[in-house]
């Protein structure tokens, strides 16, 4: 049962039912405790989402430019350089090519 469901399922039987009031206040507030806790975190998770959809629409973006210029046919030196700020490199198997607009492509070999 989800959270929400038993906070109104306890309102329903406080209502209903002659309950002490001491022992309903505790119920409540634990399952108002777990619903804010299980909100804080759907909206942390909302959030992350929305940064990763604005993150790969721009992505996307700039790939689609790059492939509508037509100037990608072969490598070319000044291109590369001229998109490319700089490359980290932790291993051989691990690159991270990150481009001036801020975009970051790792390569695992």
């Amino acid at each position: 049962m989800v959270v929400s469901d038993r906070i109104q399922s306890c309102i329903y039987e406080n209502a209903h039912v002659a309950l002490d009031q001491e022992e309903y206040q505790k119920r409540y507030g634990t399952l108002s405790d777990r619903f804010d806790k299980a909100k804080a975190r759907f909206e942390e998770i909302e959030e992350a989402i929305g940064s990763k959809q604005s993150r790969r629409a721009a992505i996307e973006t700039f790939l689609n430019d790059l492939r509508d210029a037509n100037i990608v046919d072969n490598f070319e030196v000044s291109l590369w350089c001229g998109l490319l700020d700089f490359v980290t490199i932790y291993s051989r198997d691990n690159v991270v090519f990150t481009f001036r607009n801020g975009t970051e492509i790792r390569y695992s070999g």
